[in-house]
């Protein structure tokens, strides 16, 4: 297991794969090269789409607010060790750990009505936050990230379909990757704000939404935020190693702390209720996990190299182009090797770059209009016409298939 952890290492295939590099000039703070970014774009694009499905809408907030903000929310007294500070026009200022006060603002940058409710906001949003230097790793502990930040406000009698709603878009997610996952639910820490009936209301709405689920959870007493209880998902990866990826915080105090209200089917002013959550987690932590789990072979769809045109030799680069002007006109991403190496040589690159499909082109394919195909999944897959080959991975790629090696030979 250590051995296969070692080669699964996401910041030695980061390396190799060319998707991320960490530098000097900013511990803690990764670049994101080329191949990363299609790889991080292609992820929040799935995000953007199921939660427009699932009735959420995005916002963005700032990544400075003023000390005051902060003082509102809490965030000062109970984290401002891990908080980035600064100061502008002879005020304190912080850069933000988290994304909640930014979503709190724009709830109340208007009237609400229990007809609004619930209101889902969500936010990628890039956070910092002051890790201990010898606790950064890759990207599984950074500085900065971006947190997949989602901040639903409701009346009391919503609570429980939208937890319900939440655990659901996350099963959703984990289900896609192929992760299984176990629940726990975290109770009152020492350190919290707000009232003994605040706390039981809010554990009592979390238990009894995952009660109804079905889903089995263990109780992980005092380990909840300080503004709320928690349920939290442990995705279990392909060696068997357990990530804490997608949390539900319910919050009862940040609604009264910034005074949030909205007008009820009575006429009276009334105090909504607000959930944190998360999916992914943090993007970047998100990426190494699933580097780890899919060992750098990623799902066609995730993958940053879609497809690998490999020309016989030079004078057959002119029909690599026109193929590989199909494969974009299709959106499909890929690349061509036109060094002048022989063909297995090219070919082995293009496996060690875990590349999910290669185009091997020559004479008899630019004359018959064709391309060879081989695949990671079964290798050599025989000639076939460029159209349906791209039909067929266009099709992959929609569906979000994770194509097995061992789906292959069945």
């Amino acid at each position: 297991m250590m051995e296969e952890a070692k080669k699964r290492d996401h910041r030695k295939l980061g390396r190799e794969l060319g998707l991320f590099m960490m530098h000097e000039a900013g511990p803690g703070f990764p670049f994101f090269l080329p191949k990363g970014m299609a790889l991080k774009n292609t992820l929040l694009d799935y995000w953007r789409e199921i939660h427009k499905k699932a009735g959420y809408v995005e916002m963005s907030s700032p990544i400075i607010l003023n000390r005051k903000l902060w003082e509102t929310s809490g965030h000062w007294d109970h984290y401002k060790d891990n908080m980035y500070t600064t100061v502008i026009d002879e005020e304190d200022y912080a850069i933000k750990p988290m994304n909640c006060p930014g979503g709190v603002l724009v709830y109340a940058s208007e009237p609400r009505s229990y007809r609004d409710l619930p209101l889902r906001l969500g936010e990628l949003g890039i956070v910092h936050r002051h890790e201990k230097s010898g606790q950064l790793h890759g990207l599984m502990r950074v500085r900065c990230f971006t947190q997949d930040d989602a901040h639903i406000f409701m009346t009391p009698d919503q609570i429980k379909s939208e937890i319900m709603g939440v655990a659901k878009l996350i099963n959703d997610v984990y289900s896609l990757f192929g992760f299984k996952y176990h629940v726990e639910l975290s109770t009152r820490p020492e350190d919290s704000m707000g009232s003994d009936e605040d706390w039981e209301m809010a554990t009592e709405g979390l238990r009894s939404a995952l009660d109804e689920l079905g889903l089995e959870y263990v109780v992980n007493e005092g380990d909840g935020a300080f503004y709320g209880p928690k349920i939290d998902f442990h995705l279990v990866d392909a060696i068997g190693r357990t990530w804490q990826c997608g949390t539900i915080q319910l919050d009862f105090q940040l609604p009264q702390r910034f005074e949030l209200e909205y007008m009820g089917a009575d006429g009276e002013k009334h105090r909504p209720i607000m959930i944190h959550r998360v999916a992914f987690g943090s993007i970047e932590r998100f990426i190494g996990i699933l580097t780890e789990h899919f060992a750098g072979a990623f799902p066609t769809w995730l993958a940053p190299v879609q497809v690998k045109i490999l020309p016989i030799s030079d004078k057959f680069v002119d029909y690599a182009d026109k193929v590989k002007n199909a494969l974009d006109e299709a959106g499909i991403r890929a690349e061509i090797d036109t060094r002048s190496e022989k063909i297995g040589y090219k070919i082995r690159s293009a496996q060690l770059e875990k590349i999910p499909y290669m185009l091997v082109v020559g004479q008899k394919e630019e004359e018959e209009g064709v391309v060879a195909v081989r695949s990671r999944f079964a290798g050599d897959e025989g000639q076939k016409n460029l159209e349906t080959f791209i039909n067929d991975v266009t099709e992959e790629i929609q569906s979000r298939e994770i194509r097995t090696v061992q789906k292959t030979q069945e």
